[in-house]
């Protein structure tokens, strides 16, 4: 699953509306204490400029920001109970709902035909594919969506572990986005996670015959509740599927394209490969 396809600057999106309400009770909270955004910044760590840009509703806390804040203000909670929905304004407005199922998620697996899967980025990766979106973001959602790509991570190493699996096509390990050495480092970035026991990690060569996916990328999510659901993503419009006919179209497609790929020992090697290559 993946939130490349972008989304505006985060104070023109909507959704972005919890924000504001966050930073206006933030404001509050500072006001009735001691405390000016420089004072309040060189406590928490942050210039007086971040913290106006907070209040503003124009940039995204970070949930440690938020707990800091709400202790160092008195807040009793307040500032805390928004933390998740904060958290969730820092993704493009289609793909919060994803978002939250991929949190959740038991199983996931992807099929990625246009970049490295966001759950397999590295930081250097993740920024050439932001900073060559076209409209250009500006900096502070180059950054931004770098921060909300990286936290996503974390779901490979839940408790208990999730299971992971990753088709991806050949063509996209031979673009080198942000040069060869940023290349290098998610080259093995992929080697090293496709080693865990719950990931495995295929790669479908250029050369294949057959193949069932041109219809293009997906995700296949299963929740803690069992539920079954699909995701699919162009340009700025996405859409989950949770019908089960819908689902089980995609899964037949995943499974011919999983059968169709090099298998995950064969895959590891190509990328061992391409690594002394690069």
């Amino acid at each position: 699953m993946d939130d490349e396809q972008g989304g505006g600057q985060v104070e023109q999106e909507p959704g972005s509306g919890i924000l504001h309400v966050f930073g206006r009770q933030l404001k509050r909270f500072r006001e009735c204490t001691e405390y000016d955004r420089a004072a309040f910044g060189s406590a928490t760590g942050y210039s007086a400029s971040t913290i106006a840009s907070y209040e503003q509703g124009r940039r995204v806390p970070s949930p440690r920001f938020i707990e800091q804040a709400d202790e160092l203000l008195g807040a009793r909670g307040v500032l805390v109970e928004m933390k998740e929905e904060v958290a969730r304004a820092q993704y493009p407005p289609f793909f919060r709902d994803a978002a939250k199922l991929e949190a959740e998620a038991v199983e996931l697996h992807v099929y990625a035909n246009q970049a490295v899967p966001g759950l397999l980025q590295t930081e250097q990766y993740a920024r050439a594919v932001f900073v060559n979106w076209r409209p250009l973001y500006d900096e502070e959602t180059v950054e931004q969506r770098v921060v909300a790509r990286l936290a996503r991570q974390e779901i490979l190493a839940g408790r208990p572990l999730p299971t992971f699996s990753f088709v991806i096509e050949e063509a996209v390990l031979g673009r080198p986005l942000g040069g060869a050495g940023v290349m290098r480092g998610q080259l093995e970035q992929i080697l090293l996670v496709g080693q865990q026991r719950n990931v495995e990690v295929q790669i479908m060569p250029t050369k294949r015959e057959e193949h069932a996916g041109l219809a293009g990328p997906f995700t296949l999510i299963e929740t803690t509740e069992g539920r079954r659901i699909a995701y699919v993503e162009v340009h700025k419009l996405s859409r989950l599927y949770t019908e089960r006919r819908a689902v089980r179209e995609i899964e037949e497609q995943y499974g011919l394209l999983r059968a169709q790929a090099l298998t995950p020992r064969e895959s590891l090697a190509l990328i061992e490969k391409l690594l002394g290559e690069t």
